[in-house]
Order: C-alpha cells, then sequence, then structure tokens
C-alpha cells in the first residue's frame, strides 16, 4: 500500500525521494502516531513534501490511493451498531439492490451505493421524504451516515460543509490547491514564490531568548544565566519599478497583489512607477506623477549596490521608445530609455523584468525583445514559476552587464 502511494507521488511529479519515503516507514515503525489515517495524513505530509507548491497534489493522490480508508478501520466498523447499517439500507436501497449487493458482496460496494443513492436524493431534493419508488431519503435526522444529519460521529457523504461540525472526517479539502505552480497567481502564492529571495541575520537589539546559549552558559557556569540576542530578519534590499498606465491596466489586479506580497515579505522595499520605459525620471505618487518626479541619477547615487532590483511591466511599447532620444510618449527625453536601463544593470549587479504578458506572445512584440536583450535575457513571466526563477535569478546575481556596444 505504502510503496504504491510512494510511486503515484512520483508519478504526480510530486519530487519524493527513497530517503524520505525510509523516513517515513521509521516513524510508522516508531509509531511516532496513533494508528489513524488523519494522523498519516499529516505525518506523511510533513515528511514527503519539501515544497507547499506541491500539497494540493500530494492531497490529490492521498485522496486517491486511501480513499474510504477511514470508514474501514477495524475499531470503528465495531462501533457501528448493526441496526444502523440495516436503517442504513432500509432508507436507500430498495430490495433490488440489496439483493444485488449481497451477491456482488463487500462492505465497499453497499458504501457505493449508498452514496449513490444519497446524491440522487438530494438532486431530487432535501429532507426525510419518500421518491418515486417508496424509499425514504436519508438526509438529515440521526443518521450516522450521510449529509445534513446529526450523529456524534456520523460520517459525511455528499456534503460540501459541516452544519454541526461533529463528522468523523472530510477528506479532499485541498485547502492549499492555489499554491500549485500551474494555476494563476495569487497574494498567497506570490508569498511562497517571493520566500526565495531572503537573507536572514540577527541585527538590533537583543530581545529574544537564544535557548542555544543560555544552555551553554548556565552549564558552564553553574547557575541560570540567560543569553538574550536580535531577532532574526530578512535584511534584502529591494526595490521594485512598475510600469504604469496604457497597456499595463489590464494587469492592475496582479500587479496590485504582488505589491501587496512584496511589502509583507520584504521590510526593506521602496517602490517607484515609471510608464512604458524607464528614463530620467521616475515618481511615487501617480496622482502627482507630473508634479513631483524623482531624478532617476538620485536613486543611482542612493541606493548601494546590495539591492536587488526588479522591474515590472508588459514591454509592450513601440522599439524607437526605447531606442530614439525623445522617444518617450510624455515628454522629451535627451537620452533613449536604453541608455538609462543600461546604467541600472551596471550600477546593481541584480536586476530581474517581470513581465505579466503571457511567454507565449512575447515573439509577436518587438520591444519585448528589446527590453529582454537590454535585461541580458532575464525577463521573466509573472507566473510562480517565472517568479520562482526570478527570485534564484536575484540570489545568485549575475553581476553588471552592458548593453553599450548594441547601442553603438
Amino acid at each position: 500500500m505504502f510503496m504504491r502511494f510512494f510511486s503515484e507521488l512520483k508519478a504526480a511529479k510530486v519530487p519524493v525521494t527513497l530517503k524520505e519515503y525510509l523516513m517515513l516507514m521509521e516513524g510508522m515503525d516508531r509509531s511516532v502516531i496513533d494508528r489513524k489515517v488523519e494522523h498519516f495524513y499529516y505525518l506523511s505530509r510533513a515528511t514527503l513534501v519539501k515544497d507547499e507548491k506541491y500539497l494540493d497534489r500530494f492531497d490529490v493522490v492521498f485522496g486517491h490511493v486511501f480513499k474510504g480508508l477511514e470508514l474501514l478501520q477495524v475499531e470503528q466498523i465495531k462501533d457501528i451498531p448493526a441496526e444502523w447499517l440495516k436503517r442504513l439500507t432500509d432508507s436507500f436501497l430498495t430490495e433490488e439492490e440489496k439483493k444485488q449487493i449481497e451477491e456482488m458482496g463487500g462492505f465497499e460496494k453497499l458504501m457505493e451505493m449508498l452514496q449513490e443513492r444519497m446524491r440522487r436524493a438530494q438532486e431530487e431534493g432535501d429532507g426525510d421524504g419518500e421518491d418515486e419508488d417508496g424509499q425514504r431519503r436519508g438526509n438529515g435526522r440521526n443518521f450516522p451516515i450521510g449529509a445534513n444529519g446529526y450523529h456524534p460521529e456520523g460520517i459525511r457523504i455528499g456534503q460540501d460543509k459541516g452544519r454541526h461540525g461533529k463528522a468523523i472526517k472530510v477528506w479532499d479539502k485541498r485547502e492549499f490547491k492555489n499554491l500549485d505552480d500551474q494555476v494563476e497567481l495569487g497574494t498567497r502564492n506570490i508569498k511562497v514564490a517571493l520566500r526565495r529571495l531572503r537573507r536572514f541575520a540577527r541585527t538590533g537589539q537583543p530581545d529574544e531568548l537564544d535557548m542555544k546559549g543560555t544552555i551553554k552558559e548556565t552549564a558552564n557556569k553553574g547557575y541560570l544565566d540567560l543569553v538574550m540576542q536580535p531577532e532574526r530578519r530578512n535584511t534584502i534590499k529591494v526595490l521594485l519599478f512598475f510600469d504604469i498606465g496604457g497597456s499595463m491596466d489590464s494587469h492592475i489586479k496582479v500587479c496590485e497583489e504582488l505589491f501587496s506580497a512584496a511589502k509583507t515579505e520584504f521590510k526593506n522595499m521602496e517602490f517607484y512607477y515609471f510608464h512604458n520605459c524607464l528614463y530620467e525620471s521616475v515618481w511615487k505618487d501617480n496622482r502627482r506623477r507630473h508634479a513631483e518626479k524623482l531624478e532617476t541619477w538620485d536613486l543611482l547615487n542612493t541606493f548601494g549596490k546590495d539591492y536587488k532590483v526588479i522591474f515590472v511591466g508588459d514591454a509592450t511599447m513601440s522599439p524607437y521608445e526605447i531606442t530614439y532620444p525623445g522617444g518617450s510618449v510624455e515628454h522629451w527625453n535627451e537620452e533613449p530609455g536604453a541608455v538609462w536601463m543600461d546604467r541600472v544593470c551596471q550600477h546593481w549587479n541584480s536586476v530581474a523584468w517581470l513581465n505579466p504578458t503571457p511567454q507565449r506572445h512575447w515573439d509577436h512584440t518587438p520591444s519585448i525583445g528589446v527590453v529582454k536583450t537590454l535585461m541580458n535575457e532575464r525577463m521573466f513571466p509573472l507566473t510562480l514559476e517565472g517568479l520562482d526563477a526570478a527570485m534564484r535569478e536575484l540570489v545568485r546575481g549575475g553581476g553588471p552587464t552592458s548593453i553599450r556596444p548594441m547601442l553603438s
């Protein structure tokens, strides 16, 4: 059974290894959990899943491999009075169906028939009425198996939520399905991806108990000696540049989610806005973008080389907006945007561009190719997979690059 579980996780492309499987088996041998399916679920999930984005796939495989296992535990079956099962069969199955089950045999077949019967009853209407063949529907009342009933140890079938919260277990909740890297972005998903860009250090006032240091000093001195230490904080410094307006209006939602997640994950973060391409000035308040501009030179002279720089934009414009003086559609720019992008890549070692346009459309827009070249191919789609790759690139830090030969 467990080998099948392991092989199906591999087939679902959950990166489990033999070492993790053996660790799970060792935990089972040492009885670190009670013999309950729920406990096994949490133990196996903690042992086999190394990345949150695979939790949904794990839940799908677990539900497939162990479906109905909780219903078949010996100790639970012993606790179910025989009259309950009789009432269930009387309520949901016809005499012909009962004979058919007896001929086919097996409690599992009975449960399948009960579930199908309840599904039909739910489609026909709620309550404890009778359907066309005179069989009573079993929703409600004190049935131990069913939906919308009230029994302290009921098993719920065919109900999306518990009315009384007393069912034994509802499987296949799949609470983490939005973390899969194959689905659309959301604030929580983005936070998971951004966490790759972390570098922790202990700075500031020592206001946290150092447990290891306390034990060591207490043992050395023979009396209790409390050792304090500063809190661990993410020391990564981030500069975010958002393209705003025009074709980016259709990407506002995902940009808001990215901004919200980044503010949570990075305590040392500054953000600025630009339109289409970076020029000699940026701004922080879109309502006063023409009155309160900040010089791009000031940013280059203010923020050190240890900052990680992220551009967010669809890079969709006329190529001359990037490569020619006066190319901006909003003002006269003395120097091409490409020159400013070159200065950014020269000053900061870690730079990446996130593009919300689906990657399959990039080749159809010449300006995207130009910006991608300016970024030394460090353009990534604004998806979970793209975010993950971008964070890896920023952690690695490719060093300064120059496109001056291209400009000349």
